[in-house]
């Protein structure tokens, strides 16, 4: 992201779902706020289990590099700041992350790490969609790889741009608006961006696209890498955002009745985009948020300005939820919620765009034109766990 590698086309997919629920049907708002006051962290009910988690001994290479990164930031003076949150401190928050790593790395066997775990760790849960555990929506991003330029061609004509002289960001990356000689205003919204030209001419272009679905997609994303003539890759993250609010271009389509409810996923988003050129600039611009990005080395950041790692590193709300800690996530990623199952721990270290609530998370999967795939037909209702010390 980064943003927040954080706005997220995936979020294309976050109309309310329906379920039956003892023969009535029951909406379920994932984007439904807490109440005021409310925990976003709680307590497993009376008699209910913990996530079986005794597999992940095996995956040591895959979930220490992602913790090494919580490790480091939270240890940090400067992260002192976002504790206590949900009653943990910035101590306990440490002393997990590092017991974790201490049994992770010792334990051999499933039953020996579980059994380890959970007697000195307390698992909380999510509040969920609707305050009492009910479950959480995972969406799913990517850094995609997109084809592209430098410099505009004939076939690369839809820019990524530096962030803006104008734009002023306080601490934390809060994007404060447009720095005028009076004070900050808000910053143009998408429309008024492109079609009033209002970048052009500054040299704030990074990259072109070929496509302007492309260009969205590293918008939503937050991050992309960009295959240049040559084969290699121009690596760009996440800068700054113009402080708008994101809102979904499949949401969107469904609401007009261009794309079935049940048929929203990035393919068919990209399909609907050839078949109606004409239509495609009106939809994208009803999103007033526009990302801006800077060229880096290596692995997208996430909100924490830590690299995020596929398929370990979690958004989610960082008003709600502690920074850098210890997760387990169950749910599916794919087409439908049928797809491949996550049922594995991960660190929460980002955050987007349309990850506001405790009912909504986002599962990052790493880079390329799979992980695009399976990120843009990722929607699935599963549960979100955290794990803490005992104090």
């Amino acid at each position: 992201m980064t943003h927040n590698l954080r706005t997220r086309l995936v979020a294309t997919c976050t109309a309310a779902l329906l379920v039956v629920t003892s023969a009535c049907q029951v909406a379920k708002d994932y984007g439904r706020p807490l109440p005021e006051g409310a925990p976003a962290l709680l307590p497993l009910d009376p008699g209910e289990a913990p996530p079986r988690f005794g597999h992940d001994v095996y995956a040591k290479a895959e979930i220490l590099p992602a913790l090494e990164q919580s490790i480091a930031w939270t240890k940090k003076k400067s992260s002192a700041k976002f504790f206590p949150i949900e009653g943990v401190t910035q101590e306990r928050a440490t002393k997990s992350l590092e017991r974790f790593k201490q049994l992770l790395t010792e334990c051999t066997t499933p039953d020996e790490f579980e059994s380890r775990v959970l007697a000195e760790f307390e698992v909380l849960k999510s509040a969920g969609w609707d305050g009492r555990g009910g479950g959480v929506l995972y969406t799913a991003y990517c850094t995609p790889i997109l084809p592209g330029s430098r410099t505009q061609t004939a076939q690369c004509r839809y820019p990524l741009y530096a962030m803006p002289n104008d734009l002023a960001k306080g601490e934390d990356g809060v994007i404060l608006g447009r720095q005028t000689t009076t004070g900050y205003e808000q910053y143009p919204d998408r429309a008024t961006i492109e079609a009033s030209a209002l970048l052009v001419g500054k040299g704030l272009e990074l990259a072109w696209l070929q496509d302007p679905i492309d260009a969205y997609i590293a918008h939503v994303n937050g991050s992309a890498f960009i295959r240049l003539e040559d084969g290699s890759l121009y690596k760009l993250g996440y800068s700054a955002k113009n402080g708008r609010e994101y809102s979904s271009l499949g949401q969107a389509l469904v609401a007009d009745g261009q794309l079935p409810k049940d048929g929203v996923s990035l393919r068919a988003i990209r399909a609907w985009a050839q078949a109606n050129p004409d239509k495609v600039q009106d939809y994208l611009h009803r999103n007033e948020s526009y990302v801006f990005f800077t060229p880096i080395e290596g692995t997208p950041r996430g909100s924490l300005n830590v690299p995020v790692t596929g398929n370990r590193s979690l958004a989610t709300d960082k008003t709600l939820f502690p920074r850098g800690a210890l997760v387990y996530v169950t749910g599916t990623v794919g087409a439908g919620g049928e797809g491949a199952v996550i049922d594995h721990f991960m660190l929460d270290q980002d955050t987007g765009g349309a990850i506001r609530t405790a009912g909504r998370a986002d599962v990052y999967l790493g880079s390329g034109d799979e992980a695009e795939q399976v990120a843009g037909a990722t929607r699935s209702e599963g549960q979100l766990y955290y794990f803490f010390v005992k104090e």
